[in-house]
């Protein structure tokens, strides 16, 4: 569970910008799967492709399939409600309600119909624990979710998804807004979630990347022109232009 397909994927705004031009790659089950490159070349994107976030935006052209759990999710009957709640999405900048604590990890399961209780306070809890955050705010869950720190918010907006019970993990940049600490604390997080969720990152740089990287595919102007294992890709490039990019003569 968890593994998708892209198969000869196209994407293009109403603008004419030509976002994303004939992907093929697999992104395998509990593995961090790096998408990398300048600004521009499609990762955000494909990222919000993943859990058809695109729908509201200006897109004249989709074409090709992406196949999740045996479904083309870019088919129109597709519940994406549901799609939603299995392809959890964080963004770069921390998200936090004008909610509680509680109230910020509980969102979601309100709004699938579940009721206050015993039931969801031990969800909130488990999911804060796998966030690490619950030793943090235990005895602050009744408090403003905008109060606590901004690697705190990130964190809690990972425990919000979590709390839906994904199967894969979308981060666009999540640690861009952060301090170096939280920085570190959101790597290792992530680090230890493989084992429970696919992850698809789009880092902030080039460093990043490289550290968090299973599986990496290098985009440029839309084009993947490069997919390997991270190990490989990062020190052994095939192609050129890879290679300018890992080394900074470009982006």
């Amino acid at each position: 569970m968890g593994k998708i397909d892209i198969e000869h994927l196209n994407l293009r705004y109403s603008d004419g910008t030509e976002s994303l031009r004939d992907i093929n790659f697999v992104i395998p089950p509990n593995e961090i799967t790096v998408i990398f490159g300048p600004a521009g070349g499609g990762k955000s994107s494909l990222l919000r492709m993943l859990n058809r976030l695109n729908d509201i935006a200006d897109v004249v052209l989709v074409s090709g399939r992406v196949m999740f759990n045996g479904r083309n999710i870019l088919d129109p009957d597709i519940d994406v409600i549901e799609l939603r709640r299995k392809i959890g999405i964080v963004f770069s900048r921390p998200v936090a309600l004008p909610l509680s604590i509680y109230e910020n990890v509980a969102f979601g399961l309100e709004m699938a119909g579940e009721k206050r209780g015993p039931k969801m306070d031990a969800v909130v809890e488990r999911v804060l624990r796998q966030a690490v955050l619950w030793d943090e705010v235990k005895d602050r869950l009744n408090d403003p979710a905008t109060a606590i720190s901004g690697g705190q918010q990130q964190r809690l907006c990972l425990a919000r998804v979590f709390a839906l019970e994904p199967e894969v993990i979308l981060l666009d940049e999540p640690t861009s807004a952060l301090d170096p600490v939280s920085t570190a604390r959101i790597e290792t997080l992530l680090q230890e979630l493989k084992e429970q969720y696919t992850i698809v990152l789009a880092p902030h740089n080039v460093q990043q990347a490289a550290r968090m990287a299973d599986q990496a595919a290098f985009f440029l102007q839309g084009e993947l022109v490069e997919q390997a294992a991270g190990k490989t890709l990062f020190v052994n490039p095939k192609d050129k232009r890879t290679q300018d990019y890992v080394e900074g003569r470009f982006g």
